[in-house]
């Protein structure tokens, strides 16, 4: 196809696809809220993610020069749209506009709007060549960002009490300052070199006073570099890992349980950067990964980091993950024991076949023994563990098996295979079965899975998605696990149940879309009635989401979403709830600002009904508040780019409850 040829076909499809008039910061929303509303239960660990997309966001990748690494970054492409998107770049040559994003096989018109949200289009280089630090240190980009965030209420935790109050009751005050504040730095080269810093405060820490009178409670540093000749990547300082499936490694956000069925085995793998305010999946160290030749890659890391947990005499009785450092409580649970880790990975991309191989050896300075819990009994415990897994992925025409196996040093079993199967690029069909030991031990293990944690279960899942003329997208999943031993809140061994997904996507084109979700989860789980004892009882959760996004003009965005819920323990009385939300977007055409304002008003029953749903923050602020009782919400936020060197943005949100005074425990 030549240039000439192409410039006609564009102009023609510029008739049907109109310009795209979404804010990459709405699309980036819908990613989000497609992704993590059906996977509530590990909302924490969607921040690397969004942090990610964020990223990308602000610094679109020139699409002309993307390599299948860099494309697998979005996860809403499956990887056969992957390989179509560079099959098309390597046919018909650069691409002159985005609109020919349409002209890729398989590409559907929402698929479509989202990636136009986080490319560009530019010429590629004839003769490209590894950048000199010369240049680097010339056309590199330094950001600085920081944010407080400040409560117009006050906690409990804050409240005036004499001086023998505190003496005698230390752990009920907080030792900081109710403000939030975090500050981020980062040098960066395209997308090859990032140099940074990020720092956190938590509201309640200490701030260059007292046992953090060097300023923060939380460093990352971090180096990293990417595809630099022969070295695919290097980190210095803190980084993530995430290799195979996640049955042996994986401290990256996991896929999980979506509605994306095209993409639920696809995620980037290897070494990323750790710049977000996560303080408890990352490591510090090194890890570097060569290519050895064009197809072979081989990585290794090594890690020694300072954790948190309570440490009685010679045994770690528990860890603790979430970063606080508020009361004298918390401190003496601060850096109480170290954890040292090395591995290595082996991988092959062939043209029709993928195989890594993963060894992962960690060790505590003192033996990790939990405190004794019916629930706990086969949770790792130990001074060091072993773990070593084998992935791979076959393409056989119109069907893909993929999977990961792991052993621990106790010779117990993880495993998870999949098989896809697509008769065209309507259809999607993917079936997966996975089996995890009741006593496999992985400390940094995660995978899809009912559970949290790679361990003590197995199960089912199949999962189907339809496209139709590019506008209607159906997809379904049905997920049915066993869980051999008991779990926290399931005090009954050999326990089944059955959680399935329904939604219905319309996107006529780039101006609406809209879907329709229902969830239906059917699990055991302890039931203590008033004046009675324990029992075990099925308890079904169902759940509902509409919701629309409609841009009659490019700087306006309105969104309309309605939530409910329907929660109960068989024949007994269930908890109800419902949400209806409204958004507002505007980009001023005179004026650099960006204003949305969302309102909510919500109705449940009580705390088992809560609703949770995805809410607009600031620049890699993550938020997802929950909802219960009766009231309303507002947000409100602004973003003024005063020039192309500084933005400011802004957020304002009240909750009103019609129901109580007091929330939390106070």
């Amino acid at each position: 196809m030549n240039k000439w040829l192409k410039i006609i076909l564009i102009n023609c499809l510029s008739v049907v696809w109109s310009v795209n008039n979404l804010q990459a910061q709405q699309v980036l929303e819908e990613v989000v809220e497609q992704l993590v509303n059906n996977d509530e239960e590990n909302i924490n660990r969607w921040e690397n993610l969004y942090e990610e997309l964020s990223d990308l966001r602000e610094n679109p990748l020139d699409i002309n020069s993307a390599t299948k690494e860099q494309l697998e970054r979005f996860p809403f492409l499956s990887d056969k749209l992957v390989e179509n998107i560079l099959y098309y770049l390597y046919k018909y040559g650069p691409m002159l506009t985005d609109k020919e994003l349409m002209m890729v096989e398989d590409m559907d018109i929402y698929t479509c709007r989202l990636l136009k949200s986080f490319i560009i289009v530019k010429q590629p280089e004839k003769n490209p060549r590894i950048p000199t630090w010369k240049n680097i240190l010339k056309y590199g980009k330094h950001e600085f960002s920081t944010r407080v965030d400040i409560p117009f209420y006050t906690r409990e935790g804050y409240q005036p009490f004499s001086s023998e109050y505190i003496q005698a009751n230390p752990n009920k005050r907080y030792l900081g300052h109710s403000f939030y504040h975090n500050m981020r730095y980062c040098f960066r080269y395209s997308d090859k070199v990032y140099i940074g810093l990020t720092a956190e405060k938590d509201a309640g820490e200490l701030f260059f006073a007292g046992k953090n009178a060097k300023g923060y409670d939380y460093y990352s540093p971090y180096i990293y570099i990417r595809d630099f000749g022969k070295i695919r990547a290097f980190a210095l300082g803190n980084y993530r890992l995430n290799y195979g499936y996640g049955l042996v490694m994986n401290t990256d956000f996991s896929m999980g349980k979506t509605a994306m069925i095209s993409t639920l085995d696809n995620r980037t793998r290897g070494i990323k950067k750790h710049s977000s305010t996560d303080e408890y999946n990352y490591f510090q160290g090194i890890a570097g990964s060569i290519r050895l030749t064009k197809q072979l890659t081989a990585d290794a890391f090594y890690s020694y980091r300072k954790m948190d947990g309570i440490v009685d005499n010679l045994f770690i009785t528990s860890i603790k993950e979430d970063g606080y450092h508020r009361i004298p409580r918390d401190y003496e649970k601060k850096n109480t024991f170290t954890n040292q880790l090395i591995g290595s990975n082996i991988h092959f991309d062939g043209n029709h076949f993928q195989v890594g191989l993963t060894a992962v050896y960690n060790v505590f300075n003192k033996v990790l023994k939990t405190t004794d819990r019916i629930y706990n009994r086969y949770y790792p415990r130990g001074r060091d563990f072993l773990n070593v897994g084998a992935n791979y992925k076959l393409y056989l025409k119109d069907f893909t098996l993929m999977g990961e196996t792991a052993i621990d040093k106790d010779g117990r079993l993880a495993t998870m295979n999949m098989i896809r199967y697509i008769p065209s690029w309507k259809v999607h069909f993917l079936a997966m079965h996975r089996f995890y030991d009741v006593a496999y031990q992985s400390m940094y293990a995660r995978s899809v899975g009912e559970g949290s944690m790679v361990q003590n279960e197995s199960g089912f899942y199949l999962g189907v998605e339809v496209v139709e003329l590019g506008r209607f997208n159906v997809s379904a999943y049905g997920d049915f696990f066993y869980f051999p031993w008991k779990k926290y809140q399931l005090s009954k061994n050999g326990t089944h149940g059955v959680d399935g997904v329904v939604q219905v996507t319309y996107s006529p084109n780039d101006k609406l879309d809209m879907f329709i979700r229902y969830r239906y989860k059917n699990k055991y789980k302890d039931y203590t009635p008033e004046g009675g004892e324990e029992l075990t009882l099925p308890y079904i959760q169902q759940k509902g989401r509409y919701q629309l996004s409609y841009s009659p003009v490019n700087e306006l965005v309105l969104k309309t979403s309605v939530d409910v819920v329907h929660n109960a323990y068989q024949q007994k009385e269930p908890s109800k709830g419902i949400l209806v939300g409204q958004s507002v977007g505007y980009k001023f055409k005179t004026f650099p600002l960006q204003a949305d304002i969302n309102v909510a008003w919500f109705h449940t029953d009580d705390y088992a009904s809560r609703i949770t749903r995805y809410e607009k923050g600031l620049l890699y602020s993550f938020s997802m508040p929950s909802f219960y009782g009766k009231g309303e919400r507002l947000a409100l936020n602004l973003r003024y780019e005063l020039n192309e060197h500084l933005i400011f943005q802004g957020k304002y949100a009240c909750t009103h409850y019609r129901d109580r005074e007091v929330i939390s425990s106070g």
